[in-house]
């Protein structure tokens, strides 16, 4: 399962890495600043992930106000690496707060954001290109149009969609397909062993659909390393979520024990506990790659090392079963357990034996009198 393995986005014939490149702290500006590093901190970052035959970068115009896609530009110039990398980017946030049309899923703002991010970016074209969430007004039908319209002027190679209901992603899907628009093929969503509700709707929708779903903050924020602790104090470590870096964020009974069960992994198999968060996720059913963001070279190639073993079967069980999320309705009604006693599973059903035709009445209309 090494980096230089390759596997298909969705239904396309994009090939990238299962861990991918995020690089929302590529930059010291805007709204990502308290954690951003500077070009000359993400340089080692980046060329370590491509070193290790990594192809798959991540991004958003909202990144660093807008400096992760200007420091991504430059570092793939200097190592000459834009053909064989899958460049990713994102619009929806403004990035004009008094220009009602400089933000949001319209047809304007996806064409000046597009041509803003090549810009910055130092490219002609976007491999994919993500709405990065939805916005609640735009119609469906327009985004559409516009991708077709971008990949057809050979803007962007490919298109997708990020933080969106499963509804929109099927809507969306299904429209594309009903009149011949370009179609999504990526599906990019929060998700790790303590965000596991994407499996009940998305999940499956991806499969169905031809969605490879990409997964951001696969260790949950950084929850999942293990540097966090839980005392009569409340959340302690050292690390964004504490202090005001914690704001939003809220931790249940039931995600400290998944925590205990990683580290109870992590300790039998000798490696780190965001090895065993990031694998887990990499290899869950309808997960087409893992999104991994670095402070450095160092902990980026420890992430990489996720790939390097395989969870025993009835370990992966026990993270199954710590970090499972009940079925609400009507869902539970799509339970083994519950079929069983719904359905007449009894009833035996076998292969038509061999020669077997069905039988086809032709209707005869009565005759009238």
């Amino acid at each position: 399962m090494a980096l230089d393995q390759y596997y298909l986005l969705g239904r396309s014939g994009l090939r990238v890495s299962r861990l991918s490149l995020g690089t929302m702290n590529f930059g010291t500006d805007g709204f990502h600043a308290p954690y951003g590093k500077t070009e000359d901190e993400t340089r080692p970052i980046f060329r370590r992930y491509v070193e290790a035959g990594g192809n798959f970068i991540d991004t958003a115009d909202f990144y660093t106000a807008g400096a992760s896609e200007t420091i991504l530009g430059k570092l793939i110039a200097e190592a000459g690496a834009r053909d064989r990398l899958v460049l990713t980017s994102k619009f929806t946030n403004s990035v004009d707060p008094g220009d009602p049309n400089a933000g949001g899923n319209g047809r304007k703002h996806m064409i000046r954001a597009v041509e803003a991010s090549l810009r910055r970016l130092q490219t002609d074209y976007l491999d994919l290109y993500l709405l990065h969430t939805w916005d609640r007004i735009t119609p469906i039908e327009e985004v559409l149009r516009t991708f077709d319209d971008l990949t057809k002027a050979g803007k962007i190679r490919y298109a997708g969609l990020s933080d969106v209901p499963a509804w929109y992603a099927a809507r969306a899907q299904t429209l594309a397909e009903t009149h011949s628009l370009v179609p999504m093929i990526n599906l990019q969503l929060p998700y790790s062993l303590v965000e596991r509700t994407i499996e009940t709707e998305h999940v499956p929708a991806g499969q169905t659909l031809g969605l490879g779903i990409t997964a951001w903050s696969p260790l949950g924020a950084g929850f999942l390393t293990g540097k966090y602790r839980n005392s009569d104090k409340g959340l302690t470590g050292d690390g964004r979520l504490s202090g005001q870096g914690g704001v939003g964020f809220t931790w249940t009974d039931q995600q400290w024990e998944v925590l205990r069960t990683v580290e109870t992994v992590a300790d039998e198999l000798g490696v780190t506990m965001a090895q065993v968060a990031l694998n887990w996720v990499a290899t869950q059913p309808g997960i087409a790659s893992a999104i991994v963001g670095a402070s450095s070279a160092e902990q980026l190639g420890s992430s990489l090392a996720a790939l390097d073993f395989e969870l025993p079967a009835e370990l992966r069980a026990e993270l199954d079963a710590a970090s499972a999320v009940p079925p609400g309705k009507p869902y539970v009604m799509f339970t083994p357990e519950y079929q069983s006693w719904m359905v007449n599973v009894g009833v035996k059903l076998g292969d038509k034996p061999t020669g077997y035709h069905p039988v086809v009445r032709n209707w005869v209309p009565e005759k009238q009198g």
